[in-house]
């Protein structure tokens, strides 16, 4: 599961020559929320009732969060605003649960096959975002817009681009959360694993 927030784009108007594009700034944080079971299926319902939440009424297993802030300079010439620099921050913050008591030898390994298989998923939302931000700072590289000595057509341009990629983006998270979690997906097939002979 993933959730997204985005920071407001910050614009520095400059005065320079030469659109750049620099590197995503990535930032990972890993939490933790504590379970307990002497089974898999305890550990699952313990996931249940304290993972985050996912919508109102349910919870996940894990959860990979993400904010994006933006830092765009300008460069404003006559009637022309054009993007000197796009530069974004992503910030990824991934939620596992963590088992607080001992397990049995088998419980053990199958725990540590379960979350193997939890963290992989996990890291691909991650991986999503990356691409995503990638994708809006290729977008609005070198953007260029007559007409606007103030660059406020730019900036709208700029923000329209961005929030159409994020929203593209989001659908392929989404699709890729209903392909692992469908009947026989991956994440079906990890909880099952799990939950074997209780």
């Amino acid at each position: 599961m993933h959730v997204l927030s985005i920071a407001c784009v910050a614009a520095a108007c400059v005065l320079a020559a030469g659109p750049a594009i620099a590197d995503v700034r990535v930032s990972v944080k890993t939490t933790n929320y504590d379970i307990t079971g002497k089974t898999g299926t305890a550990l699952l319902q313990s996931m249940d009732r304290r993972g985050p939440r996912r919508g109102l009424l349910t919870r996940a297993i894990a959860q990979t969060g993400y904010t994006v802030s933006w830092e765009v300079e300008w460069d404003m010439r006559g009637d022309v605003c054009r993007v000197k620099n796009a530069t974004a921050q992503l910030a990824i913050t991934y939620t596992f649960p963590r088992v607080v008591n001992d397990l049995s030898p088998d419980l053990k390994r199958r725990w540590a096959r379960f979350m193997q298989g939890v963290r992989k998923h996990e890291e691909r939302h991650g991986t999503i975002a990356r691409q995503m931000v990638n994708a809006a700072e290729r977008a609005v590289s070198g953007l260029s817009m007559r007409n606007d000595p103030r660059c406020r057509k730019s900036q709208a341009e700029v923000k329209r681009r961005v929030d159409a990629i994020y929203a593209d983006y989001e659908q392929r998270q989404i699709r890729y959360d209903a392909l692992e979690h469908r009947a026989g997906g991956t994440v079906d097939r990890l909880v099952i694993a799990l939950a074997r002979r209780g």
